[in-house]
Order: C-alpha cells, then structure tokens, then sequence
C-alpha cells in the first residue's frame, strides 16, 4: 500500500467520533439506577456509542405522580425564560448535540447540525408563545335573546401528557413535543426512540438545566409492557402525542381510551413536475426532497411524478444532480447522505428496489447496499402498484414515474393510503390552484419540497397519516391544553 492510501485511511478513522455517552433516564429529575442498560450502537460501523439506564412499570407510576403532584406554578414570564435559556445553551452547544445525532443515527454531519438549527427555532416559537394570550371576548348582547354580558375565554394546562417520539429527527422531533407543552405549562413524560435516545435525553437534560422544575419533564426508556402501553392506556394521562409508525399509531387510537391522541404517521409525498416546469427547479428541488436526512423524513419525496413530455430531459439533469449527493461516513463534513437507521431499513430498502426491478422498472444510479447504508437510487419505469411506490420506502430512493395530464397527476397521487403532504413544480397558476384544491393531503408547497415550513406553522397530515390534527408549536400548544370560558355582567 502506498504512503498516501495509509494515510487516507488514517485520516478516516480519525474523523470518527469515538465518544460514548453513558446516560440515565429520569423521573422528575432523578436519574434511575438500574443495572438494566441498553446499548446504543452505530449504524455506520457498529461502534458502542452510548448507553442508558432502562425504567421498569415502577417508574412509570412514580413519573405520573410527580407530574400529578406538581409544584411551583410557572407563570408566562417563567416558561419564557425556560425555554430562552434553554434555546442559548443549544446555540453553545450545537456541536456537541450534532455529534451525538450523527453517531446514534447515522445521520450525516452536516445534517444533524441543519438539525440543530431546526431545533433551536422550536425553542425560539416556544418561548416567544408563551408570552402570548390567545384568549376570546365575546359579546352577548348580539341577539334579540341576549343580555348585557361578556363572554372570555382562557386556555388552562392539560395535567399530563404523553410524548412518544421516532428515530429520525432524534432533537426535533422530541423539541416539537416537549417545548410547547412548556410552553403552556403542562407536564411531559417524554419516551424516546430506543434507536436514538441518547440525543432526547441530553435535551432533558438541558432543560432541567435551563431552569425547568423537574417536575414538569420525565424520560423513560424499558419494555413496551411496563413503559409505553400502561402509560398510554393510563386515565391519568390526558393526551398521548405520537410521531411513528402506521402501525404502532393505529394501536395507540385503538387502546388509549377517553383522552386525546395526535398521531404523526407516515408519509408518501410527491413531488409533481408539470410540463411547464424550470427543470433546474425540479432538479433540484426533487433531488434535496429525496436524499435530505437519507431520505428518512415523514415529508420526504417518496414519489417523483413527472409529465410525460419532459421526461428524458428531466431524468438526464436528474440523474447527474444526483450523482452529487455523496454517500459514506456520517462523520465526515463532505458526506451528504449517510446511513439510515439500521441494516434491516437498509435490507428492507434493498428489497423494495430489487422487487420493482422485477416487475419492470430500471435502475439508471445506485441501488447498492452496504451495511446500513443504502445509495442514492434513481429508478425508472416503476409501476404504479409496486411496494416502493404504494407503501412508504423510508430511504434515499428516488422512483421516477410519469403522467400524462394534471387530470392523471392528482389521480396518481391520491391513489396511495396516505395524505401527508406535497410538492408541486409549475409556473401555472390554473395549475397550482386545482392541486391546492384537490390533492387529499394536508400541505401543498407550490415550487418547493414536500416538507417545507417553518417551526410554527401548522404541519400534519389526513388518511393514514394522521386524524388531521394538526402540529407545529402553535398548534401543539392549542393541544397540550383546554378551552375555559367564564361570563360576567357587562
């Protein structure tokens, strides 16, 4: 071997993080003890990253009734500083928080600190929430049967809430939980991804530092028998907000019991590229919503659908876009697309294209698998009912189909179980207004990805992802709450 390839491979290895984070859940700020610990591997290369202290049904009561217990009540000014001092320490820390995403994920470098930012902003709405009253005055004297009074209405902190969240987007996800059911004043206990806990757990952590009572936030991690089905199905409990599966959310509607549910499910995003579309635009635009976060995004682009017409031309600038998106260490500042979660995604991912490849369609980039890490895939010709295209591929998959009409467009995207959200690349306004209009899913981004918004606006989806309530911390704040209303001589 040459000096200059041992020195390469040198350099590799050092770029890795070889950190490990040995961490403890906790019940109102008590970290557990346990001798029960789960380990929290690589998906790159299968290192010890960290390990956590597990819970068991004990502390699962023990967290309910702390919450329930209570303690100081935190006015509006109180939740603010929280949440502000809370956001200032992940700006110091940002570093240290990507690392810890990219190591327990997978997740590219330069992704976990875009997450980061993303994260930061929560806390930002969060705080600057808090300070609001969203109260109503209503008038009675307004009908012949009216009187001479006001009606006002304030909003008043659910007791407890339950916030179960994925593996992917392991800071945000959790802050979308977490920080407006502080802003409202209302107590979580928070249960995290066993494939990316460490990242939620060293925001717990963050937060008791900033300020908030220990009360107000516990972190469990054990067996779904002793943690996340009693703490579901517990009356106690007055709103289970879930971010996960199909499945495992349909489970959760069907045994929570009389209690609020928000379920964020899954996704099948389109990305519909009509004939009038600036090819640089939907290039670009297709290729970011496809590969972003190894394609493992709820809004990710599932679906690349373009009008027949402009077909080759797009697949050519598509393909060579593609091309760019390097796929290797997460830890390295050049990879884009690293890892997804596990081998079995991975294998699972490997299927679904080798499938489709059966049944006709053709693979023009990637399609390799190593590991966990699964190359970014353009394919063609993929028929409308196969696995990839019909159910959700969680990964850098790119299956490019066609359509012949706006007519054909929206009928192909409704024809799938899901109703997320969308992205449309048209400079047609008769265009844009019929999929505003028609489109079953609960966003429509005009000359944008599917996934696009900012951290407060409303976000969620219809059919099998999601009862159409909707998230964001304006949103979850409305939910992590209950409307009182009180009358008075006026």
């Amino acid at each position: 071997m040459s000096t200059s390839g041992a020195t390469e491979i040198q350099e590799k290895k050092n770029s890795i993080d070889t950190s490990v984070w040995n961490m403890h859940c906790y019940v109102a700020g008590k970290a557990i003890s346990s001798d029960n610990l789960l380990e929290v591997k690589s998906p790159y290369d299968n290192r010890l990253v960290g390990t956590v202290t597990l819970a068991n049904s004990s502390h699962a009561q023990q967290a309910i009734e702390a919450a329930l217990a209570g303690g100081k009540k935190l006015t509006r000014y109180d939740r603010f500083s929280i949440l502000e001092k809370a956001r200032n320490l992940l700006i110091e820390r940002r570093e240290e928080f990507a690392k810890v995403i990219s190591a327990e994920s997978g997740l590219a470098i330069r992704e976990a600190i875009y997450e980061t930012g993303r994260a930061h902003d929560v806390l930002m709405f969060a705080a600057i929430e808090s300070l609001k009253d969203d109260g109503q005055i209503f008038s009675c004297d307004i009908s012949p049967s009216g009187k001479a009074r006001k009606i006002f209405t304030l909003r008043e902190p659910l007791s407890l809430a339950l916030c179960i969240t994925p593996f992917n987007h392991p800071l945000n996800q959790v802050a979308h939980k977490i920080a407006p059911a502080i802003a409202v004043g209302t107590p979580v206990i928070l249960k995290p991804s066993e494939k990316t806990p460490l990242t939620a757990i060293k925001l717990v952590e963050l937060l008791y530092e900033a300020g908030l009572p220990h009360y107000m936030l516990s972190v469990l991690l054990g067996p779904t028998n002793e943690i996340a089905e009693p703490l579901v199905k517990d009356p106690k409990v007055d709103i289970v907000s879930f971010t996960g599966s199909v499945p495992v959310g349909k489970r959760i509607a069907a045994t929570a019991g009389y209690k609020k549910v928000i379920l964020e499910l899954g996704g099948n995003d389109p990305i519909i590229i009509m004939e009038d579309a600036d090819l640089d635009v939907a290039v670009y635009l297709a290729a970011e919503g496809s590969y972003r976060n190894s394609g493992q995004r709820c809004t990710a682009v599932k679906r690349i659908l373009v009008h027949e017409k402009i077909k080759d031309a797009f697949i050519e600038k598509f393909v060579e876009k593609s091309k760019t998106y390097i796929c290797g260490d997460p830890s390295d500042p050049k990879t884009v697309v690293g890892t997804v979660i596990d081998e079995a995604s991975a294998i699972y991912l490997e299927n679904v294209v080798n499938k489709s490849v059966e049944q006709g369609a053709k693979i023009l980039l990637g399609g390799k698998r190593n590991g966990a890490m699964m190359e970014p895939t353009v394919i063609v010709d993929v028929p409308r009912n196969a696995d990839m295209v019909v159910h959700e591929s969680f990964g850098p998959l790119a299956p490019i189909l066609t359509f012949k009409d706006i007519d054909d467009a929206i009928a192909l995207s409704n024809s799938t179980a899901y109703g997320l959200s969308s992205g449309i690349v048209t400079n047609n306004m008769q265009y844009a207004l019929r999929f505003i209009k028609e489109l079953k899913v609960g966003t429509v981004n005009i000359n944008e990805v599917p996934g696009y918004r900012i951290e407060s606006s409303p976000f969620g989806g219809i059919k099998d992802s999601g009862l159409g309530i909707k998230e964001g911390v304006i949103e979850a704040m409305k939910c992590f709450t209950y409307v009182k209303t009180f009358s008075m001589p006026w």
